[in-house]
């Protein structure tokens, strides 16, 4: 019986022995899905510059008229094409008619940096406190160590050459003095002043309005025309040329051929006036004018007879000044 009990045991000791643990396997997670790119932006074009005009120079020419032809201060025409000597240019030179790039203006300069700075008659930076288990300040940058006391603490924390606050009478020393009231607390501000008005712009803006008047009293003798580019208005040797617009004077001398003794006023980036053939000039280049300013005395510089050439142009292009003056 033992014996098999025995075997029995055995077949199943040899059963469990031949089974085989199932196979485990190690799973790796999944990748990660790449992340969606964003569309490609395409870069915004870059503006072309804008091509700088020009005028090439023709016999007969000099840099005023060509200055005048284009409603320019014939200063600003020879700094922008390094000409030192405007009456010197040749037949065939080109010249630009506007600053070249890196001309026109400079950076504004960046604000300095704040530095900070004492106030008048304020000592060196002190430091006094008492120390957790010994009677003694230190101070700071004295070097010396001195008894603490209130009256010690006092004395330190004033600036140097200042007397040190006497006790209020009736306080006894060591007696700390007690805590100032809180201020009361501010009302609500004031409101704002109204803003001021804008001030009126001064002549030499880009603005198209110009107040008009003008420039000399008499008869109109020779109207305007495509050749002559302005009028003529007949006078008296010495009557009063004024300017017939507030202005800056960019021309006053005799070099242009055909206008005698010449006065050239921009007004603004649009428009100048043009005063020939005077007998005497009374303003010089680069001076502020108020509309009705005496400029110059009529006469006959290079003309056949005693009055004054006005011409008004618009961006360098003549225009009948009848068109724009007021009613006479």
């Amino acid at each position: 019986m033992r014996k098999l009990a025995a075997v029995v045991l055995m077949l199943l000791l040899a059963g469990c022995a031949a089974r085989r643990p199932a196979p485990v396997t190690e799973r790796e997670p999944l990748p990660a899905a790449p992340p969606a790119e964003a569309p490609a932006t395409a870069p915004a074009p870059t503006p072309e510059p804008k091509p700088i005009p020009t005028h090439t120079v023709k016999r007969g020419e000099t840099l005023v008229s060509i200055a005048l032809q284009y409603g320019l201060d014939y200063r600003e025409l020879a700094a922008w094409n390094g000409i030192t000597n405007p009456a010197k240019i040749g037949v065939g030179q080109v010249l630009v008619l506007a600053a070249p790039p890196g001309m026109a203006g400079q950076p504004a300069t960046p604000p300095a940096a704040a530095v900070a700075t004492p106030l008048a008659g304020a000592g060196p930076p002190i430091e006094a406190r008492p120390l957790g288990n010994t009677p003694t300040v230190k101070v700071e940058p004295r070097g010396q160590k001195v008894p603490y006391s209130d009256k010690a603490l006092a004395q330190f924390s004033v600036p140097e050459g200042s007397a040190p606050p006497a006790p209020a009478p009736g306080t006894p020393q060591g007696t700390p003095e007690p805590a100032p009231a809180p201020a009361p607390q501010a009302g609500p501000l004031p409101a704002a002043p109204p803003a001021l008005a804008e001030p009126p712009k001064a002549a030499g803006t880009a603005r198209e309005d110009v107040d008009w008047m003008w420039p000399a009293k008499g008869k109109v003798v020779a109207p305007f025309s495509e050749a002559s580019k302005g009028m003529d208005i007949a006078g008296k040797r010495g009557a009063p040329v004024v300017a017939a617009a507030g202005g800056r004077v960019i021309y006053a001398d005799q070099g242009l051929r055909g206008y005698g003794k010449l006065v050239i006023i921009r007004h603004n980036d649009t428009w100048l006036s043009a005063y020939a053939h005077n007998d005497k000039i009374l303003v010089k280049e680069q001076d502020e004018v108020r509309r009705g300013q005496k400029i110059a005395e009529m006469g006959s510089t290079d003309a056949d007879q005693v009055a004054l050439h006005f011409e008004i142009r618009r961006q360098g292009k003549p225009l009948d000044p009848v068109k724009v003056l007021p009613p006479m």
